[in-house]
Parts: structure tokens; C-alpha cells; sequence
């Protein structure tokens, strides 16, 4: 994995144009944070078109993103007929951007209505689009919503998750829009994968160097993450499980992704939505997960084991569903230790002299004689990966949560250095991590 000029490897020439952003603005009340987004794109030298839709002109006027972008704002497609503007903006686009999304506007998109200037935009653009979704609880896990998200993915477009916190009134709970920043990075880095780096100035300069880097890390690379909990029948209806979400494996395999690594996602049972632009395998059980595992991890440059995996099985499944016994006597389970997966795909590296980097995780409570960081350097140590990403786990920490904090231990130069913040925002530091690795990252 060493290039030839490792530690000194140039920068990826950049193209010095600024991107044409068009900027979409649904029809909710979470319009306002589009303006700080605008001045992200602005700031960073690009061109904003803003594109509020009539409803979302009621929330922020016309004046307000005009004073923004220097742009006549218009949502109607009779504006500027001579210069047929509904479908001259989105030739002239480099990427569409439209946050909030409502339930309302990704549906007239979704099924290709276009009965406005963002709609009849989007339906002429040949660029990639994203859609940052913002609503009520209810209507985002809406049936007809979730039917309609998927339409757009399978159409090509980018639909980030919506976040989760306080809504409109005492309401919370997923459908916030997510922060500028998220969207921002979100659409730069949609951008890469398009063969574009749209983190430049007006002079077609890096906005900096670290920018510069982490949008390309990893390209080339092949990634495999695991991700999710494992689950290990009793019989056909019952299973052992833990409180993994999958979440973190998730999000780790996005930022491979947007870092340029060709990425195969195995998940196990995960309580978020898988993300497009990757390979992805469905495994259940710790045995199915290690033979998905060892056969994908021989093909790979970079193993991250985010999965969380069960480590006893019962020794035996019954065929049919466990009966509660009439004299009152409770069942017996005898369990029994499943493989180390992690372990074996170390072994399967030596035994075939494999140049790849491999990251373990370990989720651990302490003790009165040992803290956290004491299990997790005994266990780096232990299993012989290359870097061990350590979090504390318990009841409120962690599964299920999209915050996080995290300690990254390297086998290879003893650093030791940690994150906390959204589980995307740590797992950008931990892709970073690896791509600082010797021998991994293009700058590597």
C-alpha cells in the first residue's frame, strides 16, 4: 500500500473554477438556516443560485437572498422565458443542493412533477443533487415519505439522514434539518465522488490544506467495514442480541466512502439506514459474519470491525419454538464461545502476507483495578490489529446514540488520541486516523 513518494506525495490538482451552486429552498420553517449554508458556499468561493420555492419565500424573502448572492430570485418558470431559465439553470449547474427538503417538495420530485423553477431545474440537471430533509417526526417516518426517498436514491440523488433533536414546539425527535456545516461537507465531498474537490477558494486554492487532503484520503483504497450486532438463534423465533444500532459502522463506511475508498459494508442487524455508493452484505449471526468477513478482508487494503459481535452462541438451536414447560422448571441454556473474528482475519494477513491495515474496536467498562484505557491497550496488544478504536459503553453511553467519544490506539506508532461529537463526526476522525497511517492514505 506504500506509494513511491510516500510522506511526500503533492496534493491532487484541483480545478480552479468555482462550482455553480444551485441552491433550493423548501417550504418550512427551517429556511432560515439556509442562509448560513449560502454564505458557506459563498465563503468558499462558489457561485450561489438561490431557488426558494413560493412557500419558502414566506419563511425568508426574496430581498434576504438577494442580498446574499447578488441573484434575482424567482420561483416561477415564466420568468425569463427568453432565455428559457427553468432549463438553463440546471444545464449551467455543478451541483443542486436543497435543504430544507419537505415531505411536499421531495415528492414532487421523487415522481418527476415540475410545476416550478427549482422542480423544472432539477428534472434539466445533469449535476448531482442533494437533498437535506427537514419535518415532523411523523411525516418523515411517514410510509409515502420513506417510499419517496428511496425513489430518489434509486433515481441518483443524494438523500442525507434528517437529525435528530428539537422540532417546531415542544415536538422532538428525527426530521431536524442537519447543521450548514454537515450539509456543506455533505455536498463537497458528493462533489469528489463526482470527480470534482469543490473545497476552493475563488482562486482555485485549497481552503486548506487538511480540506485539501481529507476529501481524497483514501482514494483508491478498498475498504470493508462491519458494522451492527450480531444475533444467535435459539429457535425460530427467539434470538441472544446486544444493543448495538449499527450506527457507527454505518457512518464509518459513509466517510471511507466520501474519502474516495471503494467500500463493501457487511452490517449484521442495524437500526439505521444503509448507505448507497458502497457494496453491502447482510449477515445475521457471528458465524455468517466471520465467512463474509475473511472472504471479503483477503480482497481489501483496510479492515475496520465495527461490528459488534456476540461472543457466546447457544450450543444448540431448536427446530421449533420454545415451550414453557407445565411443571414450572425453567430451561436450561448451555452457551458456547463464538470465533474471534477479528483475530482470525490478523491470522489470515500473516498466513498470507497481506499488506493491510486493520482496525479493531472494543466497547469497555472498567473496574476498581482498571480503567478503560488499560483493557484497550491490553487488547490491542492481544489481538494484533493495527489500531484499536476504544469507546466506555453502559446503559446511557453509546448503542443507540448518535453522539460519541472515542480513543484511537495505534499499534504502529503508539499514538494514542481521541474524539467525541456526532458518530459522522467521529468516524471522519478515525477515517482520518487510518489514512495518516504509514503506508495508507495519499499522503501517506
Amino acid at each position: 500500500m506504500t506509494s513511491p513518494d510516500a510522506g511526500t506525495a503533492p496534493v491532487p490538482t484541483r480545478s480552479a473554477a468555482p462550482l455553480r451552486v444551485v441552491l433550493g429552498v423548501g417550504g418550512g420553517i427551517a429556511a432560515y438556516k439556509a442562509a448560513a449554508l449560502s454564505r458557506l458556499f459563498s465563503e468558499a468561493g462558489h457561485h450561489v443560485v438561490p431557488m426558494p420555492t413560493r412557500s419558502a419565500l414566506r419563511f425568508v424573502g426574496a430581498p434576504t437572498w438577494e442580498a446574499l448572492t447578488g441573484e434575482h430570485v424567482s420561483e416561477s418558470v415564466f420568468d425569463r422565458v427568453d432565455t428559457v431559465n427553468h432549463v438553463a439553470q440546471g444545464q449551467a449547474a455543478d451541483l443542486v443542493v436543497i435543504a430544507p427538503a419537505t415531505a411536499d417538495l421531495m415528492a414532487r420530485i421523487a415522481h418527476g412533477q415540475a410545476d416550478d423553477l427549482l422542480t423544472t431545474t432539477v428534472l434539466a440537471a445533469a449535476a448531482p443533487v442533494l437533498l437535506a430533509p427537514a419535518m415532523h417526526t411523523e411525516m418523515w417516518l411517514n410510509p409515502a415519505t420513506q417510499r419517496n426517498v428511496t425513489l430518489l436514491r434509486e433515481h441518483g440523488h443524494t438523500v442525507m439522514d434528517p437529525a435528530t433533536g428539537r422540532l417546531t414546539g415542544s415536538d422532538s425527535g428525527p426530521g431536524r434539518l442537519p447543521e450548514p456545516r454537515e450539509i456543506f461537507d455533505a455536498a463537497t465531498a458528493l462533489v469528489a465522488r463526482h470527480g470534482r474537490d469543490p473545497r476552493t477558494d475563488a482562486s482555485g486554492e485549497p481552503t486548506t490544506a487538511h480540506d485539501a487532503r481529507e476529501a481524497r484520503a483514501l482514494a483508491g483504497r478498498r475498504v470493508l467495514v462491519t458494522a451492527g450486532g450480531t444475533r444467535e438463534a435459539l429457535d425460530p423465533v427467539r434470538f441472544l442480541g446486544n444493543r448495538s444500532s449499527g450506527k457507527q459502522g454505518i457512518a464509518l463506511a459513509r466517510a471511507a466512502r466520501d474519502a474516495g475508498a471503494q467500500v463493501h459494508l457487511i452490517a449484521a442487524h442495524v437500526e439505521a439506514e444503509l448507505p448507497q455508493g458502497m457494496r453491502i452484505t447482510r449477515v445475521s449471526s457471528a458465524r455468517e459474519l466471520q465467512e463474509a468477513s475473511l472472504a471479503a478482508a483477503g480482497e481489501s487494503d483496510v479492515v475496520i470491525m465495527a461490528a459488534a459481535v456476540a461472543d457466546y452462541r447457544p450450543d444448540t438451536v431448536g427446530e421449533h419454538k420454545m415451550k414453557k414447560s407445565e411443571d414450572g422448571t425453567d430451561p436450561v441454556i448451555r452457551l458456547i464461545r463464538n470465533p474471534d473474528i477479528l483475530r482470525g482475519i490478523v491470522a489470515q494477513r500473516e498466513e498470507r502476507g497481506l499488506d493491510q491495515l486493520i482496525v479493531g474496536f472494543a466497547a469497555e467498562t472498567g473496574d476498581p483495578e482498571h480503567s478503560v484505557l488499560d483493557f484497550g491497550r491490553a487488547k490491542l496488544r492481544r489481538k494484533g490489529c493495527d489500531l484499536l478504536v476504544l469507546n466506555e459503553v453502559g446503559t446511557d453511553k453509546v448503542f443507540g446514540r448518535d453522539d460519541t467519544e472515542v480513543v484511537v490506539l495505534s499499534a504502529r506508532t503508539g499514538d494514542e488520541s481521541g474524539a467525541r461529537g456526532s458518530k459522522d463526526e467521529v468516524a471522519r476522525f478515525v477515517v482520518a486516523r487510518i489514512a495518516g497511517e504509514p503506508g495508507v492514505g495519499t499522503g501517506g
